[in-house]
């Protein structure tokens, strides 16, 4: 019809693609007597809000460079007893991002750590914040080249942007004094701007300390981070048994994980 023709082009001009996919449906519907003339106007609004939605959850997820698909629906909390299943599924309240606080993941390789901070990071994301995934090392390579070129506050005010900050493999080795110094600024204005950090880490919190050359330098950032933090200990089987070297056991890939005692500073280690 020639009316139908002409909303289409309308819509099309005015750029709501979501009213016009599906205009032909919602038309059938009105004719049908199924829609009255504010329904049908409420349900295009609808579509359209839906699409936007869509493409903005889209957009944001793209941004966030995950490493894959991971969602907390998908994770198999059965595969291991030890692992901390409610306490994981309080997280995905998001109550921490709500009130601006980190998330640490610890524990031995492979216990799906990484799929946790990811999954949080899309659910961040659902709820409209803008979320950043990133390697530890990639994220000091970042900030290091800002010396080099003269670009590091605008570095900076990139990695201080998104609401969460997904930093994996956290305290993976000592850090030099620039690099150190480099976190704590990072962390202090994160900090300022009551943005969320979410760390992963093979080692426990309070391992962390001996990395850093400083020792005024790691009490002032780690005491900050560690003791605004809510702290998962993740224990259990690796999801990764064929990436072993052959005739290695899980013994020699993993520490002696015993929680250490100091690490009951943070909000939620049990």
């Amino acid at each position: 019809m020639i009316i139908d023709a002409q909303l289409h082009q309308a819509l099309r001009a005015l750029k709501l693609s979501g009213m016009r996919e599906t205009l032909d449906a919602r038309l059938a519907q009105a004719r049908a007597g199924e829609l009255g003339h504010l329904e049908f106007l409420q349900v295009l609004c609808h579509d359209e809000i839906a699409r936007r939605e869509t493409q903005a959850i889209t957009r944001r997820i793209r941004r966030a460079q995950f490493e894959s698909q991971a969602t907390l629906e998908e994770f198999d909390f059965a595969a291991s007893p030890k692992l901390p299943a409610a306490q994981i599924r309080d997280l995905a309240a998001l109550r921490w991002l709500a009130a601006g606080e980190s998330v640490i993941l610890y524990g031995p390789v492979g216990v799906g750590k990484t799929h946790v901070a990811q999954a949080l990071g899309r659910l961040a994301i659902r709820h409209g914040g803008d979320v950043r995934f990133t390697k530890t090392s990639r994220l000091l390579a970042t900030l290091a080249g800002g010396h080099t070129d003269r670009t590091w506050d605008r570095r900076l005010a990139e990695l201080v942007r998104p609401a969460v900050l997904i930093c994996d493999d956290f305290g993976m080795r000592e850090l030099t004094p620039a690099q150190a110094d480099d976190l704590y600024e990072l962390v202090c204005a994160r900090a300022a701007a009551g943005r969320s950090l979410v760390l992963t880490s093979n080692r426990s919190p309070v391992d962390w300390y001996p990395l850093f050359p400083n020792p005024v330098v790691a009490e002032s950032l780690l005491d900050r981070l560690i003791n605004t933090s809510h702290q998962v200990f993740m224990n259990g089987p690796s999801y990764r048994p064929k990436q072993r070297p052959a005739g290695a056991g899980v013994s020699d890939l993993r520490c002696n994980w015993s929680v250490a005692p100091g690490v009951s500073r943070g909000k939620d280690h049990q």
